[in-house]
């Protein structure tokens, strides 16, 4: 199905089932233990090995020799692989370095062995065995040391310009200049990076932990050069991702080679302080914003420049995507600077771009409006554009950023705010009001399904999606029931295995609204399959209560299927609407903190986010998708930071005891409102991500009600006591 127009009324504007609260159909495999993550399929092979990896401990060099031969006499060993006998390995596109190092080293924990034994504890210990002599070579691992060096724009990234920045920003009544850091942030997800691997001849069956089915097979293939036909690869519960297992990683490339080395099923599990190096992370910031405006507080002139590092082959951080689209302004300059470091490598986490971006372009806001003397929500409200600055004739197809700002402000009791900082108290505590908008782009990507109907009138969906806890399964099951008119406890929904149609996967924030579109069309043409069977019109007919019916004429969906199994196949392409119109989702979110005056220490005190994101399939899981993104941009506002030995090249705090996320204690009461916003320029669902939109502009809402608090401004994340201690006021 080709999806080139705008969506008209079609059988999902029923909301008999989607649009509705319902429970996630997998929540009782998941509470009782019986859904399989990645490291649990023990029928499938009980005859299971088990694999160590050995990583790297220098951050930029060689190997001069590995001595293996304590660890292959250790109890339990089977075998050991390193790149000297894994053979000849070919090298995917979506890994800036090799997921099995040697001689060369690229980062540090770079996998460089792998162990394998009768028992985790036996491949653990000869581990431990493995002596490996490295000649060290000087590595730059502080984005800040090589930022006055990067002076260009990486290659395919050009700075956009419209109008004069230069000349409005000189000529602005009002004038703003600052420079915001971010940190090295890690994804860690409660589920490690973790897959067990059998082969069978030739062929390869990998079950392991990844967002992209596709991609992952595409890459594991490409390395380990097979064709992809003898690749399957099995993912259908994933314990987190937020864009960590986005690629093919170490664990799955070393399960398959130690699987072949040992001949035997091999399962590997990443140890928690391997995987803030070994694996990706989102990469550090420093980003310059300048801002000018007329005596009114009207945008004339705005610029963000934002400098991130990584490995030769890696990519930018772009954190300045949404200061193109989310203000108005005549003059407007954003570009990127890349740094090449020598750190592990930087790639998507949970919004990449926005989340970062808005940290740092949501504060500079707050400042402007202070300078120009303007309450922060007014202040976005004149500035909004329903257009695209760069393209005036270009409209976004839904913008309901100002809707999403009034209602928040209204339901958050904004008016008691107090302008002037550091004068609201509760006891010791120094209370403060933030508010950030929160933008992030609708991205949508092909996707197909396969539908099934049965003689028990059974309808059964099998798809390569995912669900990393975000409810694939439970939507993808409501879109399937809402398209047939039939109850959800008759539909059987199957993901993650490439042996079913490619999906769009979970990412971007594309995975909700594409997946379901491309169910949609399996479904259109299953009601189409129905329909004739039954000499049915099937544009004209309803399918409702497990019947198909066309005036006074009806009959059980279960009758087309009498004499077997109904199975179509179709998928969603879209078209050019995305070009034709900007596609973007929009979020307000306001925060409440408290402050102890003598010691700093922060404290969320509520929370409320207030979003337009397309159709809301489920409210239930996408609220839980919302408060979750919230949560995590707690973290990355108060505590979340990888910390870089500038020294020898590596995260010092690579484990869930060094690295701080929020926990209970930290999360109070928090509140989510969907607009009604349907976008049928979207996709036939008409809907729009929601996940990652819950995070973008958090953290800034945090750090500008800590300053609303204190009077103390802080634009080196995470906002910790020793950046506020100083400037608070003296305590009496």
């Amino acid at each position: 199905m080709k999806f080139d127009n705008p969506a008209t009324e079609n059988p999902i504007d029923q909301l008999k089932v989607i649009g509705h609260p319902h429970d996630r159909v997998d929540g009782p495999l998941k509470t009782t233990g019986s859904a399989h993550y990645a490291y649990e399929w023990h029928k499938e092979a009980p005859d299971v090995a088990y694999g160590y990896i050995v990583g790297s401990a220098i951050a930029r060099g060689r190997i001069n020799a590995i001595d293996l031969r304590a660890a292959k006499n250790a109890p339990g060993v089977l075998a050991i692989v390193t790149a000297d006998n894994a053979g000849r390995l070919g090298k995917g596109e979506m890994n800036a370095a090799k997921l099995l190092g040697g001689p060369d080293i690229e980062h540090y924990h770079q996998a460089i062995a792998v162990v394998v034994a009768e028992t985790f504890e036996q491949a653990r210990a000869a581990a431990a065995l493995v002596e490996v002599h490295y000649r060290r070579e000087r590595g730059a691992y502080s984005l800040a040391a090589e930022k006055p060096a990067v002076t260009t724009p990486p290659k395919g990234e050009s700075d956009k310009t419209i109008g004069d920045f230069a000349s409005a920003f000189s000529a602005s009544a009002v004038q703003f200049d600052a420079t915001y850091t971010t940190p090295d942030q890690s994804h860690m997800a409660m589920e490690p990076h973790a897959s067990m691997a059998a082969w069978q001849g030739d062929k390869l069956t990998v079950w392991t932990s990844n967002q992209m089915i596709d991609w992952c097979r595409n890459e594991l293939a490409k390395t380990l050069k097979l064709s992809k036909e003898n690749v399957r690869v099995m993912s259908p519960y994933i314990g987190g991702g937020f864009g960590g297992k986005l690629f093919l990683r170490s664990d799955a490339v070393l399960a398959a080679l130690a699987a072949r080395a040992a001949k035997r099923p091999v399962k590997i599990a990443l140890q928690r302080p391997l995987i803030a190096n070994n694996t990706t992370h989102r990469p550090a910031t420093i980003q310059r914003i300048r801002i000018g405006t007329d005596q009114n507080g009207q945008i004339s002139a705005i610029s963000h420049e934002s400098w991130s590092g990584n490995l030769p082959g890696g990519t930018p951080e772009t954190a300045v995507q949404q200061t193109e689209l989310l203000y108005a302004g005549a003059n407007r300059l954003t570009g990127l600077r890349l740094a090449r470091l020598d750190l592990p490598e930087g790639n998507a986490m949970r919004a990449p771009g926005e989340a970062p971006g808005l940290m740092a372009l949501e504060i500079a806001i707050d400042e402007i409006a202070e300078k120009a003397g303007m309450d922060p929500v007014e202040f976005r409200i004149l500035n909004d554009t329903q257009v695209d600055p760069a393209n005036p004739e270009r409209h976004f197809s839904r913008r309901q950023l100002i809707e999403c700002l009034r209602k928040g402000a209204e339901q958050f009791g904004w008016s008691q705010r107090n302008p002037q900082p550091a004068q609201l108290h509760d006891g010791r505590w120094m209370v403060g009001l933030g508010v950030a908008a929160g933008f992030r782009n609708n991205l949508v990507m092909q996707s197909a399904a396969r539908v099934h109907l049965n003689a028990d009138g059974v309808v059964t969906v099998e798809t390569d999606m995912t669900d990393i806890g975000t409810g694939s399964y439970t939507i993808i099951a409501q879109t399937a029931a809402e398209m047939l008119g039939v109850p959800l406890d008759k539909v059987v929904v199957r993901l993650g295995d490439s042996d079913f149609p490619v999906s769009a996967g979970s990412g971007g924030q594309w995975g909700a609204n594409s997946s379901t579109a491309g169910v949609y069309a399996a479904c259109v043409k299953l009601r189409e399959a129905v329909a004739n069977k039954l000499g049915f019109d099937p544009d004209e007919s309803l399918f409702a209560d497990q019947q198909i019916r066309l005036g006074d004429r009806h009959a059980p969906l279960s009758e087309a299927a009498a004499d077997g199994t109904i199975s179509v196949e179709d998928s969603i392409e879209f078209g050019d609407l995305d070009k034709q119109y900007q596609q973007s989702t929009f979020a307000a979110h306001f925060v409440e903190v408290g402050v102890d005056r003598a010691t700093g220490e922060t404290r969320v005190r509520r929370m409320l986010a207030v979003c337009a994101a397309g159709r809301i399939l489920n409210p239930k899981t996408a609220r839980s998708q919302v408060i979750g993104a919230m949560t995590m941009g707690v973290g990355a506002a108060l505590m979340e930071e990888l910390a870089v030995d500038t020294r020898l090249g590596f995260f010092v705090n690579h484990d869930l005891a060094g690295y701080e996320v929020p926990v209970h204690a930290d999360i109070p009461e928090q509140e989510v409102i969907f607009l009604e916003d349907n976008d049928p320029m979207s996709s036939p669902m008409k809907a729009k991500g929601v996940g990652e939109l819950g995070l973008c502009g958090v953290s800034a809402a945090i750090a500008n009600a800590v300053y609303n608090a204190t009077g103390v401004r802080v634009r080196d994340y995470p906002v910790t006591l020793d950046k506020l201690l100083e400037g608070l006021p003296t305590v009496i």
